[in-house]
């Protein structure tokens, strides 16, 4: 019996799970794997899954999808729309999401392999499926890279993946080279002295002292970065105090770095630190600021004698106009980890999920950022169809393209 793509879909999107907690989503794949009678190993990386499809002797091709969600609140008001709720790393009880598409990746993917298992006869070679967990945390390949999936499976001459995105259906946007940014996330504790809403002369305000580095760091990309050059600096969270009327003893920033190279990435790390410590000098702060680095992603780039094959391919199968140069994406990826470790050159590309007619709509009335959501929004929802059949297709052709 064929696999009902569009149910494991919306399955998936109304089930979402955070990262390294993925084991309903886990379960749901190796039960999809199992229909295929593909092999398979759970637990690689503490939630991953990892498909081995073998013809003959030939080249082995890994195909990666992430598998999970984020702690943001649906609102698309789709009849599937996820009501789901988790507990992130830090304890708290939170709304859950497949803001990002990962859903669509994993759907995707079981559905390319029911088509090579179907059509073993007519490839030569490996498929190595890799359903990687907790790529939103930047943790999941380098997890089941320590768990030994390079050493218990077949080793990639080709990392393939990719990644829904708010471009129209049928559009497909690769590059060779830089694909996308590296990153840093970072947690910086800024040290007060707390006390008395009622006297703020007796207290050093963490608070005003957060506010200040806020804003200063902004300076970072508009003052300190050439114009010419990729960089972003996000603040996207920021905790202190409990009440109004007491000054807490500390502020604590959460902090999303993007660069195209090692050498910016220095750079802007610097000016970070030396913000930060400064506006605690400034603010009279009696301890210097704590500052650590949460994740390291490299940047993510294609190979190109690799990428000129994936583009091949699929103008071959959806047509010239199809594929395009999306450009250096400052979104960052750990899919690169396997590619890296491995030495096996990657390609990464994107696929459309927006009905064309409302991208077209909105790109001509410029409303582009208002109108087509986003990964990330709580309003992300890629269109199911032609979605999926696209997404399938497209992990075959290039898939085959190095198999045949």
């Amino acid at each position: 019996m064929a696999l009902d793509l569009e149910a494991i879909y919306v399955d998936l999107h109304k089930h979402p799970e955070l990262s390294f907690q993925e084991t309903r989503t886990a379960g749901v794949i190796a039960e999809k794997l199992g229909e295929l009678g593909i092999p398979f190993e759970e637990g690689v990386g503490k939630t991953g899954v990892v498909a081995t499809v073998t013809s003959s002797e030939g080249p082995v091709v890994w195909l990666r999808a992430d598998m999970d969600a984020l702690p943001v609140p649906e609102q698309t008001g789709l009849p599937y729309a996820s009501t789901a709720r988790g507990t992130d790393p830090a304890g708290n009880d939170v709304p859950v999401m497949h803001a990002c598409g990962h859903d669509m990746h994993v759907t995707c993917l079981l559905g390319a392999l029911e088509r090579l298992v179907a059509t073993k006869d007519e490839w030569s070679g490996t498929i190595v499926a890799v359903f990687q967990p907790a790529e939103e945390h930047g943790a999941g390949s380098k997890a089941m890279i320590a768990d030994g999936v390079l050493e218990r499976h077949p080793r990639p001459d080709v990392v393939l993946g990719q990644h829904v995105t708010p471009l129209p259906a049928g559009v497909f946007g690769v590059r060779p080279g830089t694909q996308m940014a590296a990153s840093d996330g970072l947690t910086v504790t800024l040290l007060g002295r707390g006390g008395h809403g009622s006297r703020p002369h007796a207290t050093i305000d963490p608070v005003v002292m957060a506010a200040a580095t806020i804003m200063r760091l902004q300076t970072i990309v508009s003052r300190e970065v050439d114009p010419r050059d990729v960089a972003v600096v996000t603040v996207g969270s920021v905790h202190a105090g409990l009440k109004n009327n007491i000054i807490p003893a500390e502020a604590t920033l959460e902090l999303s770095l993007r660069y195209p190279d090692d050498e910016a990435r220095a750079r802007v790390l610097e000016k970070v630190e030396r913000i930060v410590r400064a506006e605690a000098q400034a603010s009279g702060a009696d301890d210097e600021p704590v500052i650590v680095t949460d994740h390291t992603l490299p940047p993510t780039i294609n190979d190109p004698a690799a990428t000129a094959r994936v583009v091949s391919a699929l103008a071959a199968r959806f047509g010239t106009d199809s594929v395009v140069d999306p450009g250096m994406f400052t979104g960052s990826e750990d899919v690169s980890w396997f590619a890296r470790e491995s030495g096996a050159p990657l390609v990464f590309w994107f696929w459309g999920g927006v009905d064309p007619a409302a991208f077209a709509a909105a790109q001509a009335a410029g409303t582009l950022e208002r109108d087509i959501p986003t990964n990330h929004s709580p309003l992300f929802a890629p269109l199911i169809h032609p979605t999926i059949e696209n997404g399938v297709e497209a992990l075959v052709v290039t898939a085959r393209e190095f198999l045949d």
